[in-house]
């Protein structure tokens, strides 16, 4: 599997991140609790992202060989306790700009720290990329706003490394509940029914003893998620049910809820 260009996600970092801040520009009710994250408010949401862009950009421009704990990063708290929403706003975007400077001048292939087995700027740029684009569908659910589109390239890479995510996971922690996802002979499709077919936007994911395994493509499984590529990829990182509006089940819907509630990491 082949990844986006390291422009391309230093660009959606860059959009996603506006567009991330217009929530709380909007007006929304900053101490509102987010359906998602339900332990957290909207304001806390904005300094969780604040808070990762900052630490990125730190680990990137410093290419850093080790984690650096978050205490240590200058501007990670953002500003004072209930500040309003343009300070939220003005620190998350300086937050933005900042991290997309680094991983810009880094390139992706300079050696960076990380919790995956890939130490590479590169692994940041498209970490952060997807983590912006499910956070906004947060803040969004959060602040009853529409949650949008997600670009097709941008959501179909965004599946991607969240199967690759799994099966780090499967390898590196089995004692985790992705170590249940071992069932032989049970598979699970995705069918995104509006993207161009040059993108191939259907995956197969078959649960073999060995851990996940999966490609693109089309094929037979125990049980399918079809609907607009956007909604597949909520679904699948369980910002909205997979009965959502758009979105069809076919098959076993016990498999899907299963394999949903044991590849979810936050």
């Amino acid at each position: 599997m082949t990844h986006l260009p390291h422009d391309r996600y230093c660009d959606e970092i860059d959009r996603q991140v506006r567009r991330f801040g217009a929530v709380p520009a909007s007006g929304a009710d900053l101490s509102a609790t987010v359906p998602t994250c339900p332990d957290w408010t909207l304001e806390q949401l904005v300094r969780h992202v604040g808070e990762a862009l900052r630490w990125v950009e730190l680990l990137v421009r410093t290419r850093a060989g080790e984690d650096v704990p978050v205490a240590q990063v200058p501007g990670a708290s953002g500003p004072e306790a209930r500040a309003d929403a343009t300070a939220l706003q003005a620190w998350l975007a300086q937050s933005g700009t900042a991290v997309v400077a680094a991983l810009r001048e880094a390139g992706p292939a300079a050696p960076v720290w990380s919790w995956s087995g890939d130490f590479t700027a590169g692994f940041w740029a498209r970490r952060m990329t997807h983590e912006l684009v499910v956070h906004h569908a947060d803040a969004a659910l959060a602040a009853g706003h529409p949650l949008g589109t997600v670009a097709a390239d941008v959501a179909a890479d965004a599946v991607d490394e969240w199967l690759q995510i799994v099966q780090f996971v499967q390898r590196t922690l089995p004692d985790r509940p992705t170590g249940e996802l071992r069932l032989p002979g049970r598979s699970l499709h995705l069918h995104a029914t509006d993207a161009d077919p040059g993108l191939e936007a259907e995956w197969l994911i078959q649960l073999t003893e060995d851990g996940i395994s999966w490609r693109r493509g089309h094929d037979r499984a125990t049980v399918a998620l079809r609907g607009p590529l956007t909604s597949v990829l909520l679904a699948f990182y369980r910002r909205i049910p997979p009965d959502a509006p758009g979105l069809e089940v076919l098959g076993d819907r016990e498999l899907l809820d299963f394999w949903l509630e044991r590849a979810s990491f936050g």
